[in-house]
This record gives C-alpha cells, sequence and structure tokens, in this order.
C-alpha cells in the first residue's frame, strides 16, 4: 500500500539514519514511490535471487533475513530490527542485481519499501545523504565482521550466552523467534541447542518460562563468552 504522507510520518522517517540529511523536497521524493507493506508471521516479503529494485526500514515487528543452500537447508544470517535499514547496499550493485537472500516475517510487522533508483539519484545531489549511507553500511559491515568472529571463535555454548547478553532487557529475554530460527541464527543444531539450554538451567544460569528467560548468574555467562574468546583468539594467527 502506498504511504499517506502527512506530518507524522515525516517525523518519523526524518529520525531515520539514511533520511536524516534529506531536506523536504528530497524526502518527499523518496516517499512518492515509498510503500508500507503489512506482513504476517511467515510472510515473505521478498525472495533469495529476485531483482533487487528496493530496499527496506523495519518499522514493526521482527524479519529474518535467511539464505538457502543447495542442499535445502535454511541458514538465518539475520534478525532485523525495528529501526533498522536492510538491502540498502545492494543499489550500488548492477542493474541486475538480486536479493542474496529472502526476507520473511516471523511476528506481525510493518515494513517500509523504498525505491533504489530513486535514492541513488538523491546521493548525486548530497554529500550528506551519502555520509549517512556510508555510515550505515560500515555499521552492517561492522557487526558481519563481528558475527564472523564469534562464529571463528566460540564455542556454541559461549554463542549462546553472547546472544543471550546482548537481548536481556533487565535481566529476561523474550524469544520472539522458534528456537530452530534461533539455532540457525547461531550456526548451532537444534538439538544441540536444546541440551546447552538445559545445561545452563541445570547449572543455575538461567530459569526458562515459556518463552521468557531469565538470566540468573550474569557474571558467569560473561566469563562465559569472555573465556571462550580468549582461549581461541591465538589460534588466529597460526
Amino acid at each position: 500500500m502506498h504511504l499517506p504522507v502527512d506530518a507524522s510520518l515525516l517525523t518519523e522517517l526524518r529520525n531515520a539514519s539514511l533520511f536524516s540529511a534529506l531536506d523536504d523536497a528530497q524526502l518527499a521524493q523518496v516517499l512518492a514511490g515509498a510503500e508500507l507493506c503489512e506482513l504476517q508471521p511467515d510472510e515473505s516479503l521478498f525472495e533469495q535471487g529476485r531483482p533487487a529494485e528496493r530496499f527496506f526500514l523495519l518499522r514493526k515487528g521482527l524479519v529474518k533475513l535467511a539464505r538457502l543452500a543447495p542442499s535445502g537447508d535454511e541458514k538465518v544470517i539475520e534478525l532485523v530490527q525495528v529501526g533498522q535499514f536492510f538491502a540498502e547496499a545492494l543499489m550500488f550493485s548492477n542493474q541486475r542485481s538480486v536479493y542474496p537472500v529472502s526476507a520473511r516475517a516471523t511476528e506481525p510487522s510493518e515494513v517500509f519499501s523504498f525505491d533504489s533508483r530513486t535514492f541513488l539519484a538523491l546521493l548525486k545531489d548530497s554529500p550528506e545523504a551519502c555520509m549517512a549511507l556510508l555510515g550505515s553500511m560500515s555499521r552492517r559491515l561492522h557487526s558481519l565482521v563481528e558475527e564472523i568472529d564469534r562464529l571463528a571463535l566460540q564455542s556454541a555454548s559461549a554463542r549462546l550466552a553472547d546472544y543471550l547478553l546482548s537481548n536481556a532487557k533487565d535481566g529476561v529475554v523474550s524469544l520472539r523467534t522458534p528456537k530452530n530460527v534461533l539455532a540457525s541464527r547461531l550456526s548451532i543444531q537444534p538439538e544441540t541447542l536444546s541440551r546447552i539450554f538445559a545445561r545452563m538451567v541445570a547449572d543455575g544460569l538461567l530459569e526458562m518460562q515459556g518463552a521468557h528467560i531469565g538470566l540468573l548468574r550474569v557474571d558467569e555467562l560473561q566469563r562465559l563468552a569472555a573465556a571462550e574468546v580468549s582461549r581461541a583468539a591465538p589460534a588466529r594467527g597460526k
């Protein structure tokens, strides 16, 4: 559906990192081709291999970015959070660029969709907008490098501990995705993830009540994540 542009929407989008440097006329130009996509759980926004003509901003909910292997297995690359842009870097690819992943909602979600060619044209006249986009891409690259480090240096238990610590609010993590999605995101087999959860509960690190996980011994979880990294780090130079 096309966006009904009003003052509240303009304020909302002007606070988004990529649009903060645009003037009123430029923002109006971006919004002229914008859409609001409402997604139900497991509904697709775009599929891997489709032409990459638009980029997106998550307004509400949670979206998983996943890549399908030739074997048919799905690897969750990222869980997009509210306020996060995605697929924006693809506008710099050639005209035949395709989405390298699929995007699918894991809960009721709202996603702003923007035309990549329109925004790319604006960048040619706005150094400030270019810098905002570079900043966004730099943060995404930094996040991906950290993810590679976690996969290379941390055990499955340490990756889970790190995830729980990073997503806790007031000592509680509310799982918003099925455990098999979380397992894929952390590159852990689902059965292994279940065993790690059970062991952490038995050790008194966690308590679990449905989708809510209480962190009982934060200091021990922190030591678990940090110890795995420090123990594995010297091997990187070999």
